[in-house]
């Protein structure tokens, strides 16, 4: 039986035909011939200046060394380009983007103890920071030992120091608090444009996470 023709000329229900939505992060950015201005600076590969010219050079220049002419600052005026290989920019930023997400989606832990002398607790500051500085909350774990338990107190100054050190970095969700033989607080980070630093690694340095660090109890009398 032959099916009659919708009413109406067919017309489209909504949402029938949606438009695609483009998911690269990259693509805002204008290369090549994407690049309609008529003159721009250049930046060369290596990034030294090479002066303002005409675009169909640069892009000329770009195609020579089969690399690709790239806009960096579109709103300079004339806009900023830089001639580079754009395949191997766009992975080194992912693979930036994919390090900062990884970091920051887990809880990050710093452990202190009463004892600790100041060139450790600077260290443990520095790793705390290092690890906020990559969007990770971070929880400051103080641990008693033995007889330490007896002074908490030197526990809450101590942690209640940490906390300035790291007050530029991050938010403490609450207050310390003291939880069987640990004093614990949880820190959240500013955004990445608040967070002033104030300590950086050394040379060859890596922050160490402690999560982890206190499965086995120290039960010293």
């Amino acid at each position: 039986m032959a099916l009659s023709a919708p009413s109406g000329g067919g017309a489209r229900r909504p949402g029938q035909f949606q438009q695609r939505r483009n998911n690269d992060p990259f693509a805002h950015i204008k290369r090549n011939a994407r690049i309609k201005v008529p003159e721009i600076r250049v930046i060369s590969p290596e990034g030294k200046q090479l002066g303002i010219m005409a675009t169909e050079r640069a892009l000329a220049l770009a195609q020579q060394f089969n690399l690709d002419l790239v806009e960096m600052a579109a709103t300079a005026v004339p806009p900023v380009c830089r001639i580079m290989d754009f395949g191997k920019y766009v992975y080194e930023e992912s693979k930036k983007t994919s390090h900062v997400k990884s970091t920051a989606s887990k809880i990050k832990e710093v452990e202190f103890t009463p004892r600790i002398a100041e060139n450790d607790f600077i260290t443990k500051i520095r790793h705390a920071e290092e690890f906020l500085d990559h969007g990770a909350k971070v929880k400051l774990r103080l641990k008693f030992r033995g007889r330490e338990m007896a002074h908490t107190e030197i526990g809450f100054e101590l942690m209640k120091r940490a906390l300035a050190e790291l007050s530029g970095m991050a938010n403490p969700d609450s207050d310390a608090r003291l939880m069987g033989k640990q004093i614990n607080v949880m820190l959240t980070p500013f955004p990445a444009n608040k967070r002033k630093r104030k300590y950086t690694l050394q040379a060859n340095e890596e922050a160490i996470d402690d999560t982890g660090s206190d499965s086995q109890e120290d039960n010293e009398a």
